[in-house]
């Protein structure tokens, strides 16, 4: 009986061989394998090591291994033991639920936000909109779907409600994941989505609720974010 094939461990590079601090070690890590999945370089199918990645940050294994469990949490590697992390491969039916989970959780919420908040406050965001126009036109993607989730985060914050943020959160960086073979996201594409931001705003402020849940609707539905 063959033995099954044993999927390699890529020796690809994923991130400049640089240092990082001592402080918030797993963390600086963790943001920058997510940084490395959003922007193609962390691939599906491909085993990545603890060690060989600590090498390449100037750190031990462990607050790598520590990073990528968060991922596994997160549902983007699964660990396999003595060998490293394999990157999980998305699905075009994956996103879309993601798309289809996102709106029935915030349309109502921004609908009502919409009703109720003053429109000083959403002129207060609008610095934020900003932050993704400003990484759409750099063509920084992993620069982006930060700015980006930075601004859906702002806004839901106005609801009040820790447990909707948190799980909000999770379902946009899932649903910022790129799918295996997938093109990269064209600079011209992220300047569109990131247009939807500052137009979503000026929908608000003038309490104009049917565009409101339209661009929002949209925006899950075809954007980068």
């Amino acid at each position: 009986m063959r033995e099954a094939a044993q999927p390699r461990v890529s020796e690809k590079p994923l991130v400049p061989a640089q240092k990082v601090l001592r402080h918030s070690v797993r963390g600086q890590i963790l943001d920058a394998l997510r940084a490395a999945l959003v922007d193609g370089e962390l691939v599906p199918g491909e085993i990545y090591s603890g060690p060989a990645l600590g090498e390449r940050f100037g750190v031990s294994a462990t607050p790598v291994r520590e990073a990528m469990q968060q991922l596994a949490l997160e549902g983007a590697v699964e660990c396999l033991p003595n060998r490293g992390f394999r990157v999980l491969a998305g699905t075009p039916r994956a996103l879309a639920e993601l798309a289809e989970v996102r709106a029935l959780i915030e349309v109502p919420v921004m609908l009502r936000l919409a009703r109720t908040v003053p429109a000083a406050t959403w002129e207060s965001l609008l610095p934020a909109a900003r932050a993704t126009a400003e990484a759409a036109a750099a063509g920084d993607l992993p620069g982006y779907a930060d700015a980006d989730r930075a601004f859906h985060r702002a806004v839901l914050r106005l609801a009040d409600n820790a447990e909707l943020v948190r799980i909000a959160e999770e379902l946009h960086r899932r649903a910022q994941w790129p799918l295996p073979g997938a093109p990269r996201v064209r600079r011209a594409d992220l300047v569109a989505d990131a247009a939807e931001h500052s137009a979503l705003l000026e929908a608000l402020i003038a309490r104009d609720l049917p565009v409101v849940e339209s661009l929002v609707r949209e925006h899950f539905a075809g954007s980068a974010g």
